[in-house]
């Protein structure tokens, strides 16, 4: 039987990238489920973007790291239980472990029930913002991959457009290359400011940044 040593070290090498990231110890240390959570940090603490009483979407919320920031910043004490002045709506395809104060919803919004179940969560009303960490399953083939990360990014603007208020924010998940450029001109042509961030928490050899989108046009 052959072994692949050029897979297994390079395995290796991540695991141990992996393990001595110094997010990944502060997220073990600060409690979050993942080091995700200070990508939505950095970026919120450059816009100021979530505030006491503001009513949050998160898309593609499992493991829900970026919930538990959210509902740390709708704490009157940040805390991660206790009072929350606020709403935290969840949303993803997959279970999330429960968080305090958060509702989530299992299923696609793009079905009726589930966008149902998500109208009634808003109680007749509209986000405040809305967050999205949404990915897809990678096939590495690179024309498909950046298709189906631009299919998320438009499924998040478009639910943006029906379910926040006009003043709200956007923030979305995407990668430089394939369809960057046309979903940078998808949110100028829906918002009336646009920024491009790369957080420092996001690995340099990543490819990955966000944009977000502040006030409907």
């Amino acid at each position: 039987m052959k072994v692949n040593t050029k897979s297994k070290k390079v395995n290796k090498a991540w695991l141990n990238s992996h393990v001595n990231d110094p997010y990944v110890k502060a997220a073990q240390k600060d409690g979050y489920r993942a080091r995700a959570a200070y990508k939505l940090k950095e970026i919120d603490e450059q816009l100021k973007l979530i505030r006491p009483g503001a009513t949050v979407v998160d898309l593609g919320s499992t493991p829900g790291a970026w919930s538990q920031y959210v509902r740390r910043c709708l704490s009157p004490e940040g805390a991660a239980v206790g009072a929350l002045n606020g709403r935290i709506i969840s949303l993803d395809l997959l279970p999330m472990e429960p968080i305090e104060g958060v509702q989530f919803i299992l299923g696609d919004f793009r079905e009726e029930p589930v966008l149902a179940q998500l109208q009634e969560a808003l109680g007749g009303g509209k986000a405040d913002v809305v967050v999205s960490d949404m990915a897809p399953n990678l096939s590495g083939n690179g024309t498909t991959d950046a298709a189906r990360i631009a299919l998320l990014v438009e499924l998040a603007v478009d639910f943006s457009i029906h379910h926040m208020k006009p003043e709200g924010a956007l923030v979305v998940k995407l990668f430089h290359g394939g369809a960057y450029d046309d979903l940078v001109a998808l949110f100028r042509q829906t918002f009336k400011v646009v920024k491009p961030i790369k957080p420092k928490s996001s690995r340099d050899k990543s490819s990955e940044t966000f944009l977000v989108g502040m006030g409907l046009k």
